[in-house]
């Protein structure tokens, strides 16, 4: 399997093309990309999903672009769905992000499998920076959305955060073989073993 990522929109949100085997999901798509779409036309991959980890509007406004431009269905965690159409829980007024409101085609649980080309990414459910968080764990390496960062975790005081709720899916993914390459929704990739060093809220 393997990875692409793109930094998208003015804050930063890495969007991510996982594929293998002509077959690929886009994770994140914060906002329209042409360098994105190019890249997967590029590669002639086949758009199985597009994904969220969580619904606020840095990480969702490009889902309503890329579902017209590839014809994918949209995949979020059960919990999250509200924050697909709630502008008081996606937050796009306050940050300044105008788009779509689209509506999810699967809801995503923990433990569910998405089959990828002949690999598969794991659903796990890592609530605290909001109730449907997830991330996404692969072969050698997991996408976490905004629960762990480099050195530094998700914000848990948006509508819905939870310091404590959080602490325990960070525990849950300090968990994870610690060779394991973390692709984080915000700023650059790290390993389980070095967070489970550096990072102070390990």
């Amino acid at each position: 399997m393997q990875l692409q990522q793109f930094v998208v929109n003015p804050l930063g949100v890495n969007c991510y093309v996982v594929y293998d085997q002509g077959e690929a999901v886009i994770v994140d798509p914060g906002q329209a990309s042409e360098e994105v779409l190019g890249f997967i036309q590029g590669k002639g991959l086949k758009v199985l999903a597009i994904i969220n980890t969580h619904g606020h509007g840095d990480h969702i406004a490009g889902n309503s672009w890329f579902m017209e431009k590839t014809q994918a269905p949209l995949w979020i965690h059960e919990l999250e769905e509200p924050y697909l159409s709630d502008p008081e829980l996606h937050l796009g007024p306050l940050i300044r992000m105008d788009f779509p409101t689209v509506e999810a085609d699967r809801l995503l649980k923990d433990g569910d499998t998405i089959a990828i080309g002949d690999q598969s990414l794991q659903v796990l459910h890592t609530p605290g920076h909001s109730p449907g968080g997830i991330a996404l764990y692969g072969s050698g390496f997991l996408l976490s959305g905004d629960t762990l960062f480099k050195s530094s975790v998700g914000r848990w005081d948006l509508p819905q955060g939870d310091q404590s709720i959080l602490q325990q899916s960070l525990i849950r993914l300090a968990r994870l073989p610690l060779d394991t390459v973390v692709y984080p929704g915000h700023g650059s990739p790290t390993t389980i073993r070095d967070e489970i060093k550096n990072n102070p809220f390990l």
